[in-house]
């Protein structure tokens, strides 16, 4: 159940959102654009953040990019 602790894991990485522009799923109440989030897990397609509404959620890698 890794899950319910992925809000308290380590940052793996900080990634900043270039757009929230979807055409299947509403993202412009969760993400905001130029704002930078810590990536708390990673899958192929997803990171998983702690988006605006503070919960936790997977969003596709589009949407960022990595900071450096």
């Amino acid at each position: 159940m890794i899950h319910k602790t992925w809000e308290s894991n380590e940052t793996i990485k900080k990634i900043k959102c270039i757009h929230n522009d979807a055409e299947k799923f509403v993202v412009e109440d969760v993400l905001t654009p130029g704002k930078i989030y810590e990536v708390k897990n990673e899958s192929g397609e997803f990171y998983f953040i702690i988006d605006d509404s503070g919960r936790m959620g997977g969003f596709y890698k589009h949407y960022f990019e990595e900071e450096k």
